[in-house]
């Protein structure tokens, strides 16, 4: 047997491991992981090393190979565990070792270390106020944020204000320059600063976090889904369970989806705990995301937050893993390996004697079903945290009776009015559209029913100007002059983005100050911040914006959120378009009546019988999972059953064509004594063709995972012995 080993897992080029003859007396203790001894270079020094593979062929004549001199004795080491998750990681995704060691391990960067800093606020709170109130001139937004960040805590480290809060050196220098700053060196393993704040905790919450608590003090090492409706209050539970933790010398990795990391989602953080925090984002050069993993491994902080990444967080004594929105698409990768967060974070739980928190308002049907056959623990938060705060009432508007009755507007008459109402009573408004649902799928503007494939009951997409086409099955049927379900001649694609929305409304309420926040308005470094600090400071009666107007942020005077058009991602090709809609309904409704003032929400759909849309009207959460585990048990679609995609690309075209034809062939032998496997393509994938690059996709459909990797062991040997597959790259894919 033989071992590739790694010598330095830090260096920039990870992916050169060298291998190593196991001998004999070895044998037993050799695993991927381990720590061992191996002599080095011409002098044969020994060295330190981790497996990172074991093979039974070698790669190089065994004569000229190295043995393995010894295993060090001693604790299982973060690295060790990190090459085991990354090993765990090939075997599910079906990656390369090196893919999979270059996601969990950071490369070492050459990076200057410069002091960090703390910004202090030397002004009263009356000062403060004033200054507040007579900022403008230039930076003048920049200087308001850090203003009114000061009036909730008056010491920010550093990195807050310039990655969350966007300020530059030229909006500091003047405050400084003034007095009103003063810039002080952070020492390293200095006490933390402003930690400690607790809040009250209601009844619901009090209990998930006792629950917690108690099992954990027992030893009791589990799975929690923290399922709380909008406004629960889920981030404290987070804090109380990081707290107890943190307490016993462990540590914590907090995930967000990205695009919920700002600047008040970190700072509650900070005011509890302090700079033992350390928070990763994208916007981070390689050399300070380094740098952010030296602070973990030294132990110089206990908590690191951040997004998918952050899970791979070098801590030695991990004792707790929370993933906020659990249900967010955004955890799962979408380059190889193509792992998803959740499953990899049970595995670190599990190597590291860590418990792990799901957290969502809407979780996922794979959580939730893991929850009720008891695999998870279910930890309900049933009321809303803020005193007087109730759910918004929610309404349906059917746009295919507003279009019978003439209105062709983009508004109901019904939001139109409470529009009006707002802004009249100077309240503010969210109008939100799911511009990710750009898909040009075909529907009927009479009846409301978009064009369905026959096989998968999923939409058909229009390719070019007259062919629908199936992405799943590869169904395809001509673009119809009539609705088939009605007769009706109004069928048309379907799509209208933020921008076309923004005009609209400008057209429709002159008077009203709007904004717009989408990829487009945020691609600038800062705009993302900058607008919705402008909204919250009442610069706006109006935000217009797609889903990332809707993820977790809180403000208290929007009392109506418009829903408009909730069909875009209740008819994109994808078994999951239901629940995704579901979950987006849901939580754009939560930003209605988070204060004391009661909010409404309109929907605005023409499928207003749909259980997405009535469930999420509702907000009915354990109804809609009702109906849509059925449909994914009728359909065989996950979480009922096993779903592994494998994805074929080249740039030529007919190679490709008679490689994954090939691939089906042998797939279809291996599976035809297999009860319960149904194999699906190749059929061309979504997005058939990208930069030159054909692919398509074979799917294969199982109640029993084990098959899946017998299929991919199959399709590894025909790639390694095949002449023709050399232009093809096969990636694989479990939904």
């Amino acid at each position: 047997m033989y071992a590739d080993i790694i010598i330095d897992i830090s260096h920039e080029r990870v992916d050169r491991p060298f291998q190593y003859l196991i001998p004999d007396r070895l044998l037993k203790q050799i695993t991927v992981g381990v720590k061992v001894q191996v002599p080095f270079g011409k002098g044969n020094t020994l060295r330190t090393g981790y497996v990172v593979e074991i093979k039974e062929k070698p790669e190089f004549a065994p004569e000229k190979l190295k043995e393995i001199a010894g295993v060090r004795e001693e604790s299982v080491s973060v690295q060790s565990q990190l090459i085991r998750l990354a090993w765990w990681m090939r075997e599910t995704y079906g990656s390369t070792m090196n893919q999979a060691l270059k996601t969990v391990l950071p490369v070492k960067q050459k990076i200057k270390v410069r002091e960090k800093h703390l910004y202090c606020c030397v002004l009263t709170k009356e000062r403060l106020l004033e200054e507040i109130k007579q900022a403008a001139g230039k930076n003048y937004r920049a200087r308001l944020r850090l203003l009114e960040a000061f009036a909730e805590n008056p010491v920010i480290p550093e990195e807050v204000a310039k990655e969350q809060l966007q300020i530059s050196d030229s909006t500091l220098r003047p405050l400084i320059e003034r007095g009103i700053v003063e810039v002080k060196i952070k020492k390293k393993n200095a006490p933390s600063v402003s930690a400690g704040r607790s809040v009250r905790l209601n009844r619901d919450q009090m209990a998930a976090a006792d629950r917690f608590r108690e099992e954990y003090g027992a030893g009791i090492r589990k799975t929690y889904l923290l399922y709380g409706i909008t406004g629960s209050g889920k981030t404290e539970v987070y804090m109380e369970m990081m707290d107890y933790v943190l307490s016993l010398g462990r540590q914590v990795i907090l995930l967000i989806p990205e695009i919920s990391l700002t600047y008040q989602t970190v700072m509650r953080f900070y005011r509890r705990f302090g700079d033992r925090i350390a928070v990763m984002n994208s916007r981070l050069s390689a050399g300070e995301r380094y740098r952010e993993w030296e602070r973990a491994a030294t132990g110089e902080v206990s908590v690191m937050i951040g997004p998918r990444s952050a899970l791979f967080a070098p801590f030695s004594n991990l004792g707790l893993i929370i993933i906020d929105e659990e249900h967010e698409g955004a955890y799962k990768s979408e380059t190889m390996p193509r792992y998803h967060a959740v499953e990899a974070a049970r595995q670190r739980a599990l190597l590291g004697n860590a418990s792990l928190v799901l957290g969502s308002a809407t979780p996922s049907l794979e959580s939730f079903q893991r929850a009720e056959s008891g695999e998870y623990t279910l930890l309900r938060l049933g009321s809303r945290a803020a005193a007087g705060s109730v759910l918004p009432a929610v309404e349906i508007t059917d746009m295919r009776a507003e279009m019978r009755e003439g209105n062709k507007s983009v508004f109901g008459r019904r939001l139109e009015a409470l529009m009006e109402d707002r802004l009249a009573r100077r309240e503010q408004i969210m109008l939100f559209i799911n511009r990710r649902g750009y898909s040009n799928f075909i529907s009927c503007r009479s009846c409301g029913e978009a064009i369905r494939c026959p096989h998968c009951d999923v939409s058909l997409t229009l390719h070019g100007k007259n062919r629908l086409v199936c992405h799943y099955c590869g169904y395809t049927v001509p673009l119809m002059d009539r609705c088939p379900s009605c007769g009706s001649p109004y069928i048309a694609g379907f799509g209208a983005g933020t921008q076309k929305l923004e005009e609209l409304t400008k057209s429709r309420f002159p008077a009203a100050r709007i904004l717009r926040m989408d990829a487009d308005t945020t691609a600038r470094k800062g705009m993302h911040e900058e607008i919705l600090a402008a909204f919250a400071a009442h610069e706006a009666d109006i935000l217009i914006g797609t889903q990332m107007i809707v993820k977790g942020h809180d403000f208290a005077d929007v009392t109506l959120v418009g829903i408009m058009a909730a069909d875009l991602s209740l008819n994109t090709p994808d078994f999951r378009c239901a629940e995704r809609t579901f979950q987006l309904l849901t939580q754009a409704a939560g930003r209605a009546g988070r204060g004391s003032r009661p909010g409404n929400v309109v929907i605005q759909t023409y499928q207003p019988e749909h259980y997405a849309v009535t469930a999420a009207a509702a907000q009915d959460y354990d109804e809609f999972y009702r109906q849509e585990i059925a449909f994914r048990r009728l359909m065989q679609y996950p979480p009922a059953y096993a779903l592994s995609g494998i994805l074929f690309s080249s740039p030529e075209e007919d190679v490709l064509d008679l490689c994954s034809q090939r691939a089906g062939r042998l797939i279809e032998e291996l599976v035809q004594s297999e009860p319960g496997v149904r194999l699906i393509g190749p059929v061309q994938a979504p997005v058939y063709k990208v930069n030159d690059i054909y692919r398509k996709i074979l799917y294969i459909k199982s109640k029993k995972c084990d098959i899946l990797d017998k299929i991919r062991d199959k399709i590894d040997s025909l790639t390694d012995g095949d002449e023709k597959f050399r232009s093809v790259a096969v990636q694989y894919d479990i939904s």
